[in-house]
């Protein structure tokens, strides 16, 4: 690459800089393509860790440890619910904006698979109107899950109706510009092959999978395997626990979203109890940051 003035020189720069100083993994030199995995980042989901913390703290904290993404999940302190009038979710979304924070969207258990129909249309209802809570909060979507597949139904019967109704959230989604995260979750349903035959069934391309790392990813033909079942309908968000705790194989997980060029969120859904959280959330951002270096080499 050459520059005609010292001027388009020093703005070039000025660019790259920027984008490094966003994400550390995205450009090498003026003269290199940027690197894979370069635009994945590390965000929070207040599964555990947040659960206890008010909003500006949850924000305040995210911004303080570098992990500048989050997910709420639902019915914890931060208290980003459907019950906020209008006034409160513009407040929600202006507070986010005024930080270098991203409101990834809630994080709900709405699920699918119930063979009584009020309530199933009840949980239709219900994720619907936290896609309108997550547009109106300034948030990108909404997750979801699968919790099982009902023993007294025949598993096909209820494989169509988890992906028949995740075709209809992900419309309504769609027009409200969020997307709809489907967590690997669930008795049964945490198996891939079987997200891999709801999502033949969810066809709406804004119907995504939230990857979870779950031990059951291992089995069958092992995780490489499983991960290519599902990895074209990858939504903004994947699902961590500790990467240093247990034996999950996070660095071939690593290796993998970044030769894919993962794009989106690596969300720390942690369970370990801590004293000092952002030290914690600090710790998790090295731990990755050091893997995403060893697999772009």
């Amino acid at each position: 690459m050459t520059f005609s003035t010292r001027r388009e020189f020093l703005a070039r720069s000025a660019a790259l800089a920027a984008v490094a100083a966003a994400n550390p993994f995205a450009v090498g030199t003026a003269n290199a393509a940027p690197k894979k995995g370069g635009k994945m980042s590390l965000g929070l989901c207040t599964y555990l860790w947040g659960k206890d913390w008010d909003l500006p703290t949850v924000i305040a904290n995210c911004e303080k440890s570098g992990c500048l993404g989050v997910e709420l999940r639902t019915q914890h302190k931060h208290g980003v619910e459907t019950h906020l009038n209008a006034s409160e979710r513009k407040a929600v979304k202006q507070r986010f904006a005024d930080s270098p924070v991203e409101f990834l969207g809630p994080g709900c258990n709405w699920e699918f698979h119930s063979p009584d129909p009020k309530k199933l249309q009840a949980n239709i209802d219900g994720a619907k109107a936290y896609l309108q809570l997550s547009h109106d909060c300034g948030g990108s979507g909404v997750k979801v899950k699968p919790n099982t597949l009902p023993k007294e139904v025949p598993y096909e019967k209820t494989i169509q109706q988890i992906g028949e109704s995740l075709n209809e959230v992900a419309k309504f989604g769609k027009e409200l510009g969020q997307q709809v995260r489907v967590e690997v979750h669930g008795r049964l349903t945490q198996e891939l092959p079987v997200m891999k035959q709801i999502f033949d069934v969810a066809t709406h391309p804004n119907a995504t999978i939230c990857w979870n790392s779950n031990g059951v990813d291992l089995d069958g033909k092992g995780l490489e395997h499983n991960f290519n079942l599902v990895k074209d309908r990858f939504g903004k968000t994947v699902h961590v626990r500790e990467f240093n705790v247990g034996d999950y194989p996070y660095q071939q997980l690593v290796n993998m979203l970044v030769e894919m060029d993962y794009a989106g969120w690596v969300l720390l859904e942690c369970r370990t109890k801590q004293k000092d959280g952002v030290a914690a959330m600090i710790e998790q951002r090295k731990l990755l940051e050091g893997m995403i270096r060893k697999a772009q080499g």
